[in-house]
């Protein structure tokens, strides 16, 4: 038992929260799940954080993850969506961490890296080195899951790494590395 444990991974976001779960068995993958929250239906902003937080919360209460990776948001135009997505983010990973769960963030580019050697490839292409990595017989409409499992098969392929990723083990770890955030 000492020699398995659960990694989640989250892509975040407000129209499409992707997600995929995987369990290391051995130093070796095994595929458990891949979904996603469709939030589209929703028009208020904060129903859909709401949502996200219950639904993260959901999959840590049923699949006992002891690790979660989540896609760290990138740098666009749009400030507006930037914040949304932030704000998405934020809320998954506040789900983790009120679960003692440790958390750590990946870029996009970082985990595209990780699972095609290319930190400039296409959705459908990590999608595609995701399902010959793990047996996949289909792939998913929509690649935001894929993107989520993407994000937790990059967390096992850089475990044991020392990297630049930011890592939180609970709140106290989060506000000790972000002490120019937190209002005195």
């Amino acid at each position: 038992m000492a020699n398995e444990r659960i990694i989640l991974g989250i892509d975040p976001g407000t129209t499409i929260m992707g997600f995929g779960l995987i369990k290391i068995v051995n130093k070796k993958m095994e595929f458990l799940q891949l979904n996603e929250l469709q939030l589209s239906k929703y028009d208020n902003h904060y129903q859909k954080l709401k949502i996200i937080f219950e639904r993260t919360i959901e999959l840590i209460d049923t699949h006992h993850p002891d690790e979660i990776a989540i896609e760290a948001p990138f740098f666009g135009k749009n400030v507006q969506s930037m914040l949304k997505l932030g704000r998405a983010q934020g809320v998954a990973m506040a789900a983790g961490l009120s679960r003692d769960i440790p958390i750590t963030e990946y870029e996009p580019k970082k985990i595209k890296m990780a699972i095609t050697g290319n930190g400039n490839a296409s959705k459908e292409q990590v999608a595609k080195m995701l399902q010959q990595l793990l047996g996949l017989k289909t792939l998913p409409k929509n690649l935001d899951s894929t993107d989520g499992l993407a994000a937790a098969v990059c967390h096992f392929f850089n475990s044991g790494k020392v990297v630049g990723e930011k890592s939180y083990s609970g709140w106290d770890a989060f506000v000790k590395n972000n002490e120019d955030r937190v209002k005195k």
